[in-house]
């Protein structure tokens, strides 16, 4: 029998998912996955170092198709940023609801805290620079330690919100999960009301001047 041409990255994924959602586990060798599947087992290290990077790999394509979905919507453009993580949210999650099975696998070890999940690595990496190029307004400090810490502390916080939203979503039983859309609106607009409080704002000013003044630090 001729050896199946593998000509991307994907055909291994879709391999993959097929296999531990018929199997309920990962192939226990590069060997038999290869053998199972009919090509070289050669050809699997050409994209993967083994199966845990491929595992990364597949949230990771979930977050660049859903990005480049968007960026297909002059719409989308036209948002600031609170409609703009809107609509990556709603995309998002309905692109893992066309692949619940293969994501409730993959994710039931860690599914009370999946921020310890290793196949979620590529996917934070590529979400917080996401955050980061949205460029959500932030307070203006004009300090350069706190705007850093001020940076990474939101997208630090913005990965814990979208790995409790998934969190609620893998328990969420609701007809086409409304629940977690409900959430999604909810989460984001809070966590984009708390960034624009005024009063926030005003202790943080409070704190600058308390940074500068002599009579205060003496």
């Amino acid at each position: 029998m001729a050896k199946k041409k593998i000509s991307t990255s994907t055909d291994l994924i879709s391999y993959y998912m097929e296999y531990t959602l018929e199997h309920n586990a990962a192939p226990k060798s590069v060997y038999i996955f290869a053998k199972k599947y009919n090509f070289q087992e050669e050809i699997f290290y050409k994209y993967f170092g083994n199966f845990d990077a491929l595992e990364q790999t597949i949230f990771k394509t979930f977050f660049d198709n859903t990005i480049t979905l968007l960026e297909k919507s002059d719409d989308y453009k036209s948002y600031e940023s609170r409609n703009q993580l809107l609509s990556f949210y709603y995309s998002f999650f309905e692109l893992l609801t066309a692949n619940r099975s293969y994501v409730v696998y993959a994710l039931e070890d860690n599914k009370n805290n999946l921020t310890k999940s290793k196949s979620l690595k590529g996917l934070k990496h590529s979400f917080t620079k996401y955050i980061e190029s949205l460029n959500i307004p932030l307070l203006e400090i004009k300090q350069e330690t706190l705007d850093k810490i001020q940076n990474t502390t939101l997208k630090e916080t913005a990965w814990l919100q979208l790995s409790l939203t998934m969190k609620y979503w893998l328990k969420d039983t609701s007809p086409s999960f409304e629940k977690t859309d409900v959430f999604i609106e909810k989460s984001v607009n809070t966590s984009f009301d708390i960034l624009n409080t005024k009063p926030i704002k005003s202790i943080i000013d409070l704190g600058k001047f308390l940074y500068k003044d002599k009579t205060f630090n003496n």
